[in-house]
């Protein structure tokens, strides 16, 4: 059964809008971020980092974002596109800003964090007039992701690229993507993240995303079945609601719900892990795949991106997870 109807071929399979940044990984892992003394840079951001996972999946893809006019911007430009990601609509800042920063910390596999440097920064300064609306036209899925919405003018960016994809029968997923420090207060973060998901035809978020998203609902279970049936009343076919070690569970319009087996992983970090999740389990959903046979494509090519130092380099081929999957099955990967 075919819960989302994808469009039929289209210049570009999958199109994401937002942030674009900069990962510098701690390289001397297993000890605090003041102890670290060198990292290694790698291109980063949610929506890049799916985006990069779906062009390595083999689908064509694109972007939509701001650049600043540095050394910083220029490595992610060339970045995409040494990865086949279409750049068209990547626009160099003409205002001074700068490239986000992300320093990460690898306290063990399981104590990681991440240090943002978000003032003044390029990416959020995507205006609307600069969203090119034949591209999201020419794409069967856009991806959003919340960390756009905080301020403005991205914020307008966003809602003009959905309102193209709206348009034009996109298919639209939305990246929960909550970073509490781009924003100024619960109560904007809210209504902005549900006046942006009741366009969305699939959403992808862990349980305290979503909680924050019900600010002004009653919830207080925080129960998975009424976050989802909330989103049923819009555009929603698909909510699915991460719970770390636990697993996700997605839920359709149809009442049904969906789990799918995990498989271990060598882990080095955690952060990275939903990114690749969401190129898998999208990639999945484009190949007419079930709910179950996506989310454990998911899970095994965020396995794969865990169990390496960077996010983005290390989003996997169709072959390598495909390889992964089956060196699993085989009890060749176990956690030690």
């Amino acid at each position: 059964m075919n819960y989302v109807d994808f469009p039929a071929s289209r210049k570009m399979d999958f199109t994401a809008i937002g942030r674009l940044c900069i990962d510098l990984n701690a390289n001397e892992i297993n000890r605090p971020m003041e102890d670290t003394m060198t990292f290694t840079k790698y291109v980063g951001g949610s929506p890049a980092n799916i985006a990069i996972g779906m062009s390595r999946l083999g689908l064509k893809t694109a972007f939509v974002g701001k650049i600043a006019d540095d050394q910083m911007g220029r490595f992610i430009h060339r970045y995409l596109e040494n990865n086949g990601i279409d750049t068209s609509n990547v626009v160099t800042d003409d205002t001074g800003a700068v490239t986000g920063l992300a320093f990460t910390e690898i306290k063990s596999p399981t104590d990681c964090s991440i240090l943002m440097y978000r003032d003044n920064v390029a990416d959020l300064k995507l205006k609307a007039g600069e969203v090119q609306e034949q591209l999201i036209a020419d794409s069967r899925v856009l991806l959003i992701s919340g960390t756009a919405l905080a301020q403005s003018p991205s914020r307008e960016a966003v809602f003009q690229a959905l309102a193209y994809a709206k348009r034009h029968g996109v298919v639209i997923v939305f990246d929960l993507d909550y970073r509490p420090y781009t924003w100024t207060s619960p109560e904007e973060t809210a209504v902005y993240y549900n006046l942006a998901a009741e366009k969305c035809d699939i959403l992808l978020g862990t349980r305290e995303e979503f909680d924050m998203m019900e600010a002004f609902d009653h919830n207080p279970d925080r129960s998975d079945q009424v976050t989802a049936r909330k989103w049923f009343d819009f555009s929603a076919k698909i909510v699915v609601i991460k719970h770390g070690k636990q697993g996700s569970i997605a839920y359709t319009r149809e009442g049904q719900s969906h789990r799918a087996d995990s498989y271990p992983a060598r882990v080095v970090k955690t952060f990275g892990a939903g990114d690749s999740y969401a190129a898998g389990f999208l990639y999945g959903l484009m190949q007419g795949w079930t709910i179950e046979q996506s989310m454990g494509y998911g899970s095994a090519a965020a396995c794969i991106v865990i169990s390496s130092h960077s996010c983005s380099d290390a989003m996997p081929t169709v072959e390598q997870v495909n390889d992964y999957i089956e060196r699993c099955n085989r009890g060749e990967i176990t956690v030690p």
